[in-house]
């Protein structure tokens, strides 16, 4: 068989096995009662064509732009997984070097900004055909008792038929709730939004949009923020906020269950026998990478301890998102925060320092301290 076909029959079964298991993800997520393994996966289509929708639409906007710019590119490579939303997303691989600023910024733009058009619209949709509020009794018959006002009661001791899992919301996401809906009785509670398989497409598609337009090392965000200020400027930047995602990542597990019901400020002895081992991973597994020197290295690992204790102390219902942290840890451990030096280093232009700025806005719209929260 012919390499390039090969490598297309792969591509294929990654899609296909990535429709497969994001539908029957999607069909657990929204809860309704189904007789057979077949109508789970019919009911999960309403999840999983619209979030591998914007998927696909994001990479093929970096594809097509490299197409254009005569940059060697594969399709996409769709990663199936078995959890909670049934991927962890796709990627397309560079097999050829970008030769100037403007190319790295344009193929690194037109992904995220390709999906984050895509996710509007779908948000728009669901958001402007929300079903009637009784519509969650279906599946959380239970809810009927308390009526209109279930959230008052059912989320205080919730039971193990209670779907725990919550979106925190974001500037846009929340913005388009309240405009686009006209009859408020029809929001679905927080903790109810994966039932909503549009809004819960949508939702995400704007959280992983923000992830990839973070200015860090070589993620969508890293290539825009290169074309923008070059390299020297980019590892500071880049640094900066690898940094913070670190921060806010780890805030939540001061106040979290870590191990069975071990609670590092649950007690004193909890958080003294904490302290050496969290500094341990912090410094092993993020920092040792963002400078040569070791001094510095830890300094940094002492600040970032210090910012996430005090945080932690001060607001302990300031739960982050540990997902930060282990996005970070590939990124600093596998990815690097530095970018390469293109041939040419010109100026991008002022055009496209709007939209490169404007991207960055999409990013604060977009992005969320607690995206995915569970209640303990």
């Amino acid at each position: 068989m012919p390499k390039q076909l090969k490598t297309y029959l792969i591509q294929l079964i990654l899609f296909l096995a990535t429709v497969i298991t994001s539908s029957f993800a999607g069909g657990e997520l929204i809860g309704l009662p189904v007789e057979s393994y077949g109508a789970l996966l019919k009911l999960g289509l309403w999840f999983s064509i619209p979030f591998l929708g914007i998927l696909t639409i994001h990479e093929f906007g970096h594809y097509i732009t490299a197409k254009i710019y005569k940059v060697k590119a594969t399709l996409p490579y769709y990663i199936p997984f078995i959890g909670i939303i049934g991927t962890l997303g796709a990627f397309i691989r560079l097999q050829s070097m970008p030769r100037n600023r403007k190319q790295f910024f344009d193929i690194g733009i037109a992904g995220p900004l390709a999906g984050f058009v895509a996710a509007i619209g779908i948000l728009i949709f669901g958001f402007t055909h929300l079903p009637p509020a009784d519509y969650i009794y279906k599946i959380h018959n239970e809810y009927r008792q308390y009526g209109a006002d279930y959230g008052k009661y059912v989320y205080q001791n919730p039971s193990d038929s209670v779907v725990v899992l919550a979106v925190g919301g974001n500037l846009l996401f929340n913005a388009m709730e309240k405009v686009l809906v006209k009859d408020k009785s029809r929001i679905p509670n927080d903790y109810e939004m994966m039932h909503y398989p549009l809004l819960f497409a949508g939702y995400l598609a704007l959280f992983f949009t923000a992830l990839n337009l973070f200015p860090i090392g070589q993620l969508d965000g890293g290539h825009i923020l290169y074309g923008l200020v070059g390299v020297k400027k980019h590892k500071i930047i880049s640094t900066i906020f690898y940094t913070f995602l670190v921060t806010i990542g780890g805030i939540g597990i001061f106040t979290s269950p870590v191990f069975g019901d071990f609670v590092p400020l649950g007690t004193f002895e909890n958080f003294i026998l904490f302290v050496p081992i969290y500094l341990g991973v912090l410094y092993f597994a993020f920092f040792a990478r963002i400078t040569k020197s070791v001094v510095t290295n830890f300094l940094i690992t002492v600040l970032v301890f210090v910012a996430q204790y005090i945080i932690a102390e001060i607001l302990p219902n300031t739960g982050g998102f540990i997902g930060y942290m282990f996005f970070a840890f590939i990124i600093g451990r596998l990815l690097g925060l530095g970018h390469p030096k293109s041939g040419r280093e010109e100026s991008i232009g002022l055009g496209r320092k709007i939209l490169g700025w404007f991207a960055f806005v999409v990013l604060i719209l977009c992005f969320s301290f607690q995206p995915i929260y569970i209640l303990h």
